[in-house]
């Protein structure tokens, strides 16, 4: 890593002081954390003279120092930092977080060393093939001194600018050129990635991208200026493009004080992504006639006054006339019972689902199925509702995860 530059890798949940520990971040970063933190981010929580993660994961970078952040699904081996990044990166690249068409192993040229090392070449691919294809030009108002006259002679402004230069005209005309929003957005992506970049082998192409597209005008970027945009049939390739640079431009937090400590942060909830990646695996290598369903909900009450309220498990698996609800959980829960919390909402997905069973998933470091059943409420008996805990034992390997994954529910589902 080139100097001044720093790389800080912690795990979910994990502590980082100004004063204490092997790793530490410096006051101007903390403070800069806390100026990004008052936005309302959930990414982290303010302790005394440092910052705790919570259950995101990803990339904060804070000026040239990078702050990656891992999930960690068992208490051993600390020092696996490799192995927990590629399983993180791994698990996205399966749920589509990244466009599959362009992150096989084929088509990247570095190996990345973070999330962010990813996004940053993934976008640099989108760009040299727009630039390869040819970038596309489209039809725009342009008014202002030309030195031929064309189009509409704007004649009260024209005398305003021009009353001692004859040889201009201010005129109002039609452009067809490269100079359009799509263009402005991408150029200013391209600038900031030049400006965050700490991975060498990532320089010469973000130079060479600079070089070979055109010089666009800065435009102040906003959600709304996304919410805006449109695709046709001729820009549909610019797309996976866009998205990137939405994701970069919308997460990047300039220093407007001092101007060295902007802060980009690329964070993902890992229970949302282990909440998919479950998905994902059983849809892979599902039953024909199973039917595997997310987040479908259903209104349990509703006030005199005012909005039903709804529930909404994370998986739905219908076999034939069949109901089996899933409820994901990223934690290991260490031999430990579920909390009551999630053991109640199991109970009502039972009811309200008509559910034959009912499981909680967990992450682990070894496959296992714990067996119970719900209680009579009066008597304290058995009742014939089952809830189970499945424990997932994370494995490198992403398609053989997936493969055990699904086969171990297969098993459960019989």
């Amino acid at each position: 890593m080139p100097k001044g530059e720093k790389h800080i890798v912690v795990f979910e949940h994990e502590r980082l002081y100004i004063d204490k520990g092997e790793k530490q971040i410096s006051l101007d970063q903390f403070k800069a954390l806390q100026q990004y933190y008052g936005s309302g981010i959930p990414f982290f929580k303010l302790i005394h003279n440092g910052i705790q993660f919570n259950e995101y994961v990803g990339v904060i970078q804070i000026g040239k120092t990078l702050i990656e952040v891992l999930p960690k699904a068992d208490k051993n081996s600390k020092l696996e930092e490799n192995k927990w990044r590629n399983i993180l990166i791994g698990m996205m690249r399966s749920v589509g977080g990244f466009d599959i068409k362009s992150t096989s192993s084929s088509h990247l040229k570095i190996k990345p060393n973070t999330i962010l090392d990813l996004y940053f070449e993934l976008f640099i691919m989108e760009v040299e093939y727009l630039l390869h294809s040819g970038l596309v030009k489209k039809y725009r108002k342009k008014e202002g001194n030309v030195s031929a006259l064309k189009g509409s002679l704007q004649f009260n402004k024209h005398i305003q600018y021009n009353i001692v230069h004859q040889e201009r005209f201010y005129v109002r005309h039609i452009s067809y050129d490269v100079d359009h929003q799509l263009h402005f957005i991408l150029y200013k992506t391209i600038q900031l990635i030049k400006q965050l970049n700490t991975n060498a082998s990532l320089h010469s192409r973000i130079g060479s991208l600079l070089l070979n597209f055109p010089e666009m005008p800065d435009i102040k970027v906003t959600e709304a200026t996304f919410n805006k945009l449109s695709f046709n049939r001729k820009t549909a390739h610019y797309k996976k493009g866009i998205e990137i640079a939405k994701l970069l431009l919308l997460h990047f937090h300039p220093d407007v004080s001092k101007g060295r400590n902007n802060v980009l942060a690329l964070m993902f909830d890992m229970n949302v992504l282990w909440e998919k990646f479950i998905l994902k695996s059983l849809r892979k290598h599902k039953e024909v006639h199973s039917q595997i369903t997310a987040q479908t909900s259903k209104y349990f009450w509703k006030p005199v006054k005012g909005n039903r309220s709804y529930m909404k498990p994370d998986i739905w698996i219908q076999n034939g006339e069949e109901s089996i609800i899933l409820d994901t959980k990223w934690k290991n829960l260490n031999g430990y019972n579920p909390s009551p919390d999630d053991l109640r909402q199991m109970y009502v997905y039972h009811e309200y689902y008509e559910a034959k069973k009912v499981a909680l998933v967990y992450p682990g470091n070894k496959n296992d199925k714990r067996e119970g059943l719900f209680l009579d409420p009066i008597s304290s008996k058995p009742l014939n509702k089952e809830c189970s805990v499945i424990t997932i034992a994370v494995e490198s390997n992403i398609k053989k995860w997936q493969e055990n994954i699904s086969e171990q529910f297969k098993n459960y589902l019989q």
